[in-house]
């Protein structure tokens, strides 16, 4: 049975850009989309829910609204809607690893909104169940994923450490490139070696570049006779991983990066996932790996 794409929602609008972005992807998918709604009952709710409103009355208006927004721009889209009364992260990590894809709003550099509020995305992507996407509000392709509005083919950018399991990252890079019609580019950056490295006679300069430049290449051909019309671009380059990667999703239709399954109670991200959920112009997508 395919997997539907999931989006959270809770009237925000980063999360109608998430629910926006998700049914364009499960249109591309040509799988059904579910749009999540998780609420708690507080004694002091939000200023957002009326005054004359029960909490359970304004969770389903939330939550209406949003599938009829996603319906009006995708009347022929199968979509689900959910309501569940539990805390955020624990509805989010569940869908996600029931999804093909989790999407999330995000607000960038200001931080999360609504349910996502501080650590609760964070806490999502710091134990993803499966991939997820952030997409925040005003982003030119919140109205789709892979719309036709683009003159040309982008790029889906993806980060590659040599240091980590790559498969299950650079799998789904060249199905989303594929899926939008876009060209794909791996990019690894590397620190400079150090002074015993260089008089050890390992490669360094020119040398290392051009064979970090021909691993990727090699991780790239195992997939490419699954995708042989995808275009791919090779990148290694000295440096810090996030400033490069940044640049790059400048023009992305997306950018993929990787995260290992693991217990981080404090929702912890790492540094360059950090840097590219606050300042990344273009949905970033978190695939977990083992």
């Amino acid at each position: 049975m395919l997997r539907p794409v999931t989006a959270g929602v809770d009237g925000s609008p980063e999360s109608l850009a998430a629910a926006t972005w998700a049914a364009d992807e499960a249109r591309l998918r040509n799988v059904p989309l579910h749009l999540l709604h998780a609420w708690e009952w507080s004694p002091h709710p939000t200023v957002a829910v009326p005054a004359d409103t029960s909490q359970r009355d304004w969770a389903h208006q939330t939550l209406r609204a949003a599938v009829d927004h996603v319906r009006a721009l995708h009347p022929d889209l199968t979509v689900i809607d959910r309501q569940v009364s539990q805390p955020a992260v624990t509805a989010l990590r569940e869908a996600s690893g029931q999804s093909a894809l989790l999407v999330l709003g995000t607000r960038g550099i200001s931080g999360f909104t609504g349910y996502l509020v501080g650590s609760v995305a964070l806490q999502v992507i710091a134990r993803p169940e499966g991939p997820i996407v952030l997409v925040r509000a005003g982003h030119q392709d919140a109205k789709g994923a892979g719309s036709a509005a683009s003159a040309s083919p982008r790029e889906v950018v993806v980060g590659i450490d040599f240091d980590r399991p790559c498969d299950e990252i650079v799998a789904f890079a060249f199905e989303e490139a594929r899926l939008r019609g876009a060209d794909l580019h791996l990019i690894h950056a590397y620190s400079a070696p150090s002074l015993y490295a260089v008089g050890t006679g390992r490669p360094s300069g020119p040398e290392l570049r051009a064979e970090r430049e021909k691993t990727l290449v090699a991780v790239a051909r195992q997939l490419h006779e699954k995708y042989p019309d995808l275009t791919v671009t090779a990148t290694a380059s000295q440096g810090r991983p996030a400033p490069r990667l940044l640049r790059a999703a400048k023009e992305a239709e997306l950018l993929v990066l990787g995260r290992r399954r693991r217990d981080s109670r404090f929702g912890h991200s790492g540094p360059v996932t950090h840097a590219a959920l606050h300042h990344a112009p273009c949905p970033v997508a978190v695939v977990p790996y083992d």
